[in-house]
């Protein structure tokens, strides 16, 4: 199952970003079914190849969405997987990140690795001027994330997305092209 990766379309220390691809629905769906203790209630993943193929045939053929999954550089594993939804260009230049790590690489800083590198990728090569991240406020560790990651709260939004079966409230943080050229200099 571990197979190392040259396609990134980024690099960091410990990992690296590429688009989704039919040959990762194994690996994939089955770290999604080991991580369902993890993700539950926050996030649902897919755990079937059926499934798969239909989540990453969305996040590469809408030119609104662009997915990326997270793999540790030193051995191919798949880490986690970031996606930019709701792309918009002309002059707003924004998009929605949605983001999940896998269980076995939870809490060893991966995630704020591959985040890093998709925000750059988002400012660069997508040209986007700004990201949000909407999070249920009792989502600690997703919400650490978006911390760690120069994110600033920016408001509250109850019953903002159906989830599990149920409208839920969600924080809403963003990061600006400008407020990453700021920290850089920092």
């Amino acid at each position: 199952m571990l197979r190392p990766h040259t396609s990134h379309l980024a690099n960091g220390p410990r990992v690296g970003i590429r688009r989704y691809t039919r040959a990762d629905a194994a690996e994939f769906t089955a770290r999604a079914r080991e991580s369902r203790e993890l993700h539950r209630p926050w996030l649902f993943p897919p755990t079937t190849d059926e499934a798969y193929a239909a989540y990453a045939r969305a996040l590469t053929a809408d030119q609104t969405k662009a997915g990326f999954l997270v793999h540790e550089r030193a051995d191919g594993a798949l880490a986690g997987f970031i996606n930019i939804n709701n792309i918009v260009e002309g002059g707003f230049r924004s998009g929605a990140l949605g983001y999940g790590a896998f269980a076995h690489a939870a809490g060893r800083g991966l995630m704020s690795e591959g985040l890093e590198l998709v925000v750059g990728y988002a400012f660069g090569e997508l040209r986007l001027h700004r990201l949000e991240i909407n999070v249920q406020p009792g989502n600690a560790a997703s919400i650490a994330l978006a911390r760690r990651a120069g994110f600033r709260l920016e408001g509250f939004s109850p019953d903002f997305l159906f989830i599990d079966g149920a409208w839920r409230d969600h924080q809403r943080w963003a990061l600006t092209a400008e407020m990453t050229k700021a920290r850089a200099g920092a």
